[in-house]
């Protein structure tokens, strides 16, 4: 006996796309004589189809393609994911359901039972909850069907208030009951740096728990702001990965049952450190966007800072070097290297770029508004002036081309409001918006590695804004160093102040900076959406009042 894992990148809501892709993975299974093919949680609609699901012409559609793709599967069975209705007098009006598909008919459903309603996560807002836990027998193998989550149930946060677990029930321990060969979970799970071991480890943990093998089955790809790492899993009844497909890239392979069930190693997994798989995982969120928005080309602003070149190197990878564009704005204060520094990266990465310098009409708006601001010191607001009128340029070029202006603001940031709202903070897609400065510097070096691409020069330089006489991010931050640690502790283990701690950290900072990052929330509120790379990005995962004293 034989089983297909169908590692694919679906797009939501394009139907014919996503029966076509799995149609032609069943062909390919078919080809390898396998007996069973399984795909990812709600592949049928794509992931994660949030309000397209209160549509009943969506939910039609959804029907509509597992009918066809029933169809295909004579002489083979499919587990597919898919929204199904809940046909009880009460509850929410949808599953979350895994359908195995044999000769043309629905044979065997399950609903998933354990819906996330944190972080990025609001299942419980769509679906009713499964309370049904049976397990279906193919060619003699007893299957334990599970839903993502529903192997997630001895989970617990990794902050200082949620220790306990988030769950009361285990589907697990009530299908063990029924005493299964083989587990099989099919995913929809984002990617996040900090989590590739722990979700591998859930995974070990079940196998070894129940003493029996475990498949499962994740998308790749990007929808939005998440990106999906694929990294499909065999895993032994005794804890041991045998199996792993690639990180970020569409796989179908078919295994014996027979290594499975008896544990043989049949594929060595990759060994990837987390700023390869951030740079992969960037890359798959920037292509994705793209392609999947009918966008194609893009323009940025390059500054001769890090940030900036970090942005067009992964743009020009994802998309192509001639798809991308750079606009060089100097001003009064931009030192010469940080124009030369823009052209040596532009050059290196063969990459169209123009420059307009902006003094002009920045002198213009000084005139304006002298007589308005007479008496009155320097400070930000001239900054700020500088800042939106590069974003009026770039929207400009956007706007005549046809092509997307991404945004070059980091996490650190974001933040702690350190970006020009509707100036430097623009654009139609964040592409660094959840990576710190120091891993900005991390990933900028892995690009590095085999050649020059960017001046070593933009490296080595103190960061600065270059929107008054020698400023240095310094001035206003601490060391970035510091600050991520603070950040991290806060925002994504959510510590309290007087637990933040580390080598260089201090109340008064810790105090400052949170301070920082609270007064700054509406900045963030009206930002482009950020590829998610981390557990806790800005965004849809980290919701937090407007109006709030806290």
């Amino acid at each position: 006996m034989k089983i297909t894992l169908a590692q694919l990148n679906y797009h939501i809501g394009n139907f014919e796309l996503n029966k076509t892709l799995i149609c032609d993975a069943i062909k390919m299974a078919k080809e390898e004589k396998a007996d069973l093919i399984i795909f990812s949680e709600l592949c049928i609609s794509g992931y994660p189809p949030l309000d397209l699901l209160d549509r009943q012409d969506f939910i039609t559609n959804c029907q509509d393609a597992v009918r066809d793709i029933s169809k295909e599967c004579k002489g083979i069975t499919a587990i597919v994911g898919s929204p199904t209705l809940n046909r009880d007098a009460g509850g929410k009006k949808l599953f979350n359901s895994a359908l195995v598909l044999s000769e043309g008919e629905i044979v065997f459903s399950v609903n998933k039972a354990l819906l996330p309603t944190y972080d990025i996560f609001d299942e419980y807002r769509y679906f009713e909850p499964g309370k049904d836990f049976r397990i279906f027998t193919l060619g003699g193998l007893r299957l334990a069907l599970t839903i993502c989550e529903d192997l997630w149930d001895e989970q617990s946060f990794d902050n200082e208030f949620e220790k306990q677990r988030i769950y009361t029930i285990s589907p697990m321990d009530q299908l063990a009951k029924h005493k299964p060969d083989l587990i099989i979970n099919i995913s929809a799970s984002p990617f996040s740096y900090s989590k590739i071991e722990m979700k591998a480890d859930i995974f070990r943990k079940k196998a070894r728990k129940h003493g029996i093998p475990l498949v499962t089955v994740n998308q790749t790809g990007a929808n939005t702001e998440l990106i999906f790492d694929g990294a499909s899993k065999i895993i032994n009844r005794k804890g041991d990965l045998i199996a792993q497909l690639p990180f970020f890239e569409e796989s179908v392979e078919t295994f014996s049952v027979s290594d499975i069930m008896e544990g043989n190693t049949v594929r060595n997994p990759e060994k990837k450190s987390s700023v390869e798989l951030i740079h992969k995982a960037l890359i798959t969120g920037i292509r994705d966007y793209f392609r999947k928005t009918g966008l194609s080309g893009c323009i940025l602003g390059l500054s001769g800072g890090l940030d900036s070149a970090l942005v067009l190197c992964l743009a020009a990878e994802a998309l192509g070097n001639k798809h991308v564009r750079a606009l060089l704005m100097p001003s009064r204060y931009s030192s010469e290297h940080s124009v030369t520094d823009a052209v040596s990266l532009a050059k290196n990465i063969d990459v169209s770029y123009d420059i307009i310098n902006i003094e002009r009409p920045f002198t213009a708006f000084e005139k304006d508004l002298k007589p308005f601001f007479k008496g009155m010191k320097r400070d930000v607001t001239e900054e700020n002036i500088q800042a939106r009128i590069r974003a009026v340029y770039l929207m400009a070029f956007s706007n005549k081309f046809g092509c997307i202006l991404l945004n070059t603001s980091n996490k650190s940031e974001a933040a702690v409001g350190y970006g020009t709202l509707y100036g430097d903070m623009a654009g139609g897609l964040s592409v660094i918006g959840d990576v710190y400065k120091t891993d900005a510097y991390k990933l900028a070096y892995y690009i590095n590695r085999e050649r020059e691409n960017i001046p070593l020069n933009i490296l080595n330089k103190p960061p600065s804004a270059e929107l008054r006489p020698d400023q240095l991010d310094s001035d206003s931050l601490p060391d970035y160093k510091i600050l991520d640690s603070i950040l991290y502790q806060y925002i994504e283990q959510q510590k309290p102040p007087e637990k933040i701690s580390g080598e260089g950290i201090d109340r008064q900072t810790v105090e400052k900076v949170i301070g920082m990052i609270n007064c700054n929330e509406y900045k963030r509120y009206q930002a482009p959406p950020v590829l998610r790379i981390s557990s806790k990005s800005f965004g849809d995962g980290r919701r937090m009042p407007l109006v709030a004293k806290y």
